[in-house]
């Protein structure tokens, strides 16, 4: 007789990957010198949103945007890219020193900017109370530094990079 024992991890996954996305970008917000203050104050919003377009698939993109509140130009940039594999190994966890290695490496941002959390998802995605469009600053005269995947959850992961000026 054989016996066939499978786990759907996908819920764990969801709550793992977002809560560790949205605690990494916590740290680099405090790490690189601004105040995380704002985003605590929208704590559950992004929370709502971030999970629920996680667990439709609809999810793809999270920026956090530092802008110069003066002149509204981009000042940097981090992106995570979400990747629905379902084909992980069952673990789950994060790279806490690349990214600490390279918060440090794009450096300190002035304390007088500012920032925002900007996700892309799919069209037709659900809605979500305190969600609205977005349009992301220009990268002009900026390059893109990949770390690579640092949040993995089950086959649900997410691939990290950042921009800093040319």
């Amino acid at each position: 007789m054989t016996t066939l024992v499978t786990v759907n991890t996908y819920v764990h996954s969801v709550t793992y990957v977002s809560d560790k996305m949205l605690k990494t970008l916590k740290d680099i917000i405090r790490s690189s010198g601004l105040s995380p203050e704002k985003m605590i104050s929208e704590w559950d919003v992004l929370t709502q949103g971030i999970k629920k377009w996680l667990e439709t698939q609809d999810l793809q993109h999270v920026h956090l945007e530092v802008y110069n509140p003066q002149t509204d130009k981009l000042i940097g940039r981090w992106d995570f890219e979400v990747f629905y594999g379902y084909s992980g190994d069952g673990s789950f966890w994060v790279d806490t020193d690349a990214i600490a290695y390279h918060i440090k490496k794009a450096g300190f941002w002035p304390s007088s900017c500012d920032y925002r959390i900007v996700v892309i998802t799919k069209p037709g995605r659900p809605d979500v109370d305190g969600w609205s469009g977005a349009v992301l600053r220009s990268t002009d005269g900026f390059v893109r530094q990949s770390i690579g995947t640092t949040i993995e959850g089950s086959g649900l992961s997410t691939g990290v990079g950042y921009w800093r000026k040319a």
